[in-house]
Parts: C-alpha cells; structure tokens; sequence
C-alpha cells in the first residue's frame, strides 16, 4: 500500500501559474447550492452508501498512510475563490482532502481510492475524530500518546505536534485507543466490517503510534525527501494562510461534525472503474447536487499507463458539473523549477478537461498537465 509518484517529463520553468482558463471565479458570498442531500446520513445509510458504490479491492504498490504532497495548500486560496460553497467534494487518497472539504464548504464528500487500505485509513480518522473532542484529544488517541498538559483550545498545530513529539507512545493508552476504535465501528453492529478490517485498521493505527508525528510517506524507490505528518499539518498557503484541519479548534470541529453526521463517505474504486464514479453521478443527480471539486492526485497518470483515460473521462462526463466544477492535481519532479517543492498542485476546469477529453485533444498526460498552465 506505499504510494508512487511517476511522472513524464515536463517543462518546470513554464509552470507559472496554477489555475487554467475556463474556470470562473466566484463570489464567496454567494448562495450555496441547493439540493436534496441529507444534513446527516444515518449507520445504515452511510455504509449502504459504501457498499452500493464500491469496486472489488483493487491493487496499488504502496500505503498512503498520510500525502507526500507538500504544496498542496498553494491553491486553496484560488479554490476558494473558484468554488460556490455547498457542493459535493471528490477525493482520493487519506487525509489531505480534510484540508480542501474545509476550505469549499463542501456538504459532503466522496473519497475514492483503489485501495481497500484507503477506506480503512478514513474509517480509522472516522473514528478518532468521533471519540476526541479537540485536537489534543485526536492527537493522542492517533499517537497513542497521553495528552500533555498545557494544550488547549489556542494551542497552534505546531504546538500540539512538537508536544506529542516530545513523548513516548504509551502501551496501555495506545490499546485503550485501539479497543475504542474498534468499538466505536463495530458496537451494536454499526459497521458490518469484513472479518479483515479491523486487524488491517489496528495495523495502520500502530503506523501512527510507531512514528508519532514524524510518520511519512514512503516510497518503495528510496528517498526520505517525503514530507512528515507534522510538517503537513503546520503548512500553509503562499501568504502564509494554514487552512488545515488541525490549524484551528475551529477547523477540527466542523469536520469532526461532518464525520459524525457520516457524510464523509469513503468507497473502493477505479477512477476508471464502471462502478464508483458512475453510481456516485447518478445518486448526486438524483438528488440534485453538483460536484464543486474533484481531487484526483496524480491519479491521471496511471489512467493513461492503465488505458484507462478514456474511461475516465466518461466517468467525469456523467457526474453533474457546472463551469465552476474545479479538478485539484499533483505535479511531481516535472512541473517544479528549482528550489521548489517537488509536488506542485494545479487546478483545472472540469467541464473544460471533459470537453477536451471527448473530443481528442488530450492525448496523453503531458497534455493534461500541460492544461494547467494555459
């Protein structure tokens, strides 16, 4: 389950703007979207939401336990700008998309991956975040590290971080934790987890306590140049910005609230499966609802090495989109000049991506990146 980043070659000294032509800036005063979805989803709802969605496990070489992608608050300030708040957020990978539903007031989302491992990550952030009030709370049942004192509702990330850096894992506490976990997916028959689950979540959860917050991304072809969980929880945008859901008691209670009231749905799939997006369009349609961002990573370019591209656009061309629909990717190595990060994120008009894609102008991925700078 470790993450890849293999990406063609690009020309880095062009890429000077993040945000391509066709997408609209809107007024974040604006109205939100209207539609018919739930303020919350029931048990019951929730996981038939999973099941009803869900691709057969698929395989992928590595965990993406947390991003390895650095940059990606750079955007968030165009996003916001970009985005009417209220619609419904599509994702892949763990935990990074906490970052982008904040900062689109997104009524809910969908977190498609190919990974099994991935919808066992949210299910383990799922419940933390409903057994921790606060921020020092989640850190220490993620880190299974006790709550220091002194940390409070003002604390900065970078001070609850350095906290829980500064101590040991606690066995005890890590498997009162781990128990409460499990309980908290399970009791009364909540979840109706495959027999694998919950060992695979116990599993991923002792990742987290091992490293504390210095876990990070690791890739299978060396390199420790990954980002670590702290150091993507005290990022920022370029003005200096944190809109991370750690970065304030006030981002990690509307999310926690979000999780609680299940409308973070995550779901097993192919981004050019024939089930995941495609059931996810026609229930957002039924109900109404537009997809305001879809983050996709990299993802694109193994579509393209899968033969799988045009599949993919056919799945985005029956989601419900307008034009300030907006597509969040990541850029490694090519697309960054010198003495920047190597991930560099860009945004694109989804509507305009689906146009290209079905009428052939996007014939490979140094087309799709190279639309980002249009």
């Amino acid at each position: 389950m470790r993450l890849r980043t293999r990406v063609g070659a690009f020309v880095a000294a062009l890429v000077v703007s993040v945000m391509s032509v066709g997408t609209t800036p809107l007024d974040q005063t604006a109205p939100t979207r209207a539609g018919s979805l739930p303020a919350r989803f029931s048990d019951a709802e929730f996981w038939q939401l999973v099941d009803r969605f869900s691709e057969p496990d698929g395989y992928f070489d590595s965990d993406n336990l947390i991003s390895n992608e650095d940059g990606f608050q750079a955007v968030v300030p165009q996003l916001m700008s970009t985005v009417r708040p209220g619609g419904v957020y599509l994702g892949v990978g763990p935990d990074q998309n906490f970052t982008y539903i904040l900062a689109t007031r997104a009524k809910a989302a969908f977190i498609t991956d190919v990974r099994r491992g991935n919808l066992r990550v949210h299910l383990l952030y799922k419940a933390l975040f409903e057994l921790s009030p606060d921020r020092a709370d989640f850190l220490a049942h993620l880190f299974g590290r006790r709550r220091p004192p002194g940390l409070g509702v003002g604390s900065a990330a970078s001070e609850l971080l350095t906290a829980y850096r500064r101590i040991a894992p606690d066995p005890a506490f890590q498997s009162q934790a781990a128990r409460a976990v499990a309980d908290r997916l399970t009791a009364g028959g909540r979840f109706p987890l495959r027999p694998d689950d919950l060992p695979a979540i116990a599993a991923i959860h002792s990742e987290f306590v091992a490293a504390g917050p210095d876990l990070r991304f690791v890739s299978s072809r060396g390199g420790n140049w990954y980002p670590t969980f702290m150091d993507l929880q005290v990022a920022t945008d370029r003005r200096g910005f944190a809109h991370g859901y750690l970065a304030t008691e006030t981002n990690y209670a509307r999310l926690r609230d979000m999780e609680r009231a299940n409308l973070i749905v995550p779901v097993v799939g192919n981004f050019g499966g024939t089930r995941a997006l495609r059931e996810i369009g026609r229930y957002l349609k039924t109900n109404g609802e537009t997809v305001s961002v879809f983050y996709t990573s990299n993802v694109e370019r193994y579509l393209f090495s899968d033969g799988l591209w045009d599949d993919f656009v056919a799945n985005m061309a029956a989601l419900p989109i307008d034009p300030s629909s907006t597509l969040v990717r990541s850029c490694f190595d090519s697309c960054s000049s010198a003495g920047d990060s190597r991930a560099v994120t860009l945004l694109d008009s989804m509507k305009d991506l689906v146009t290209a894609g079905t009428t052939g102008q996007v014939r490979s991925y140094w087309d799709v990146l190279s639309r980002s700078r249009r």
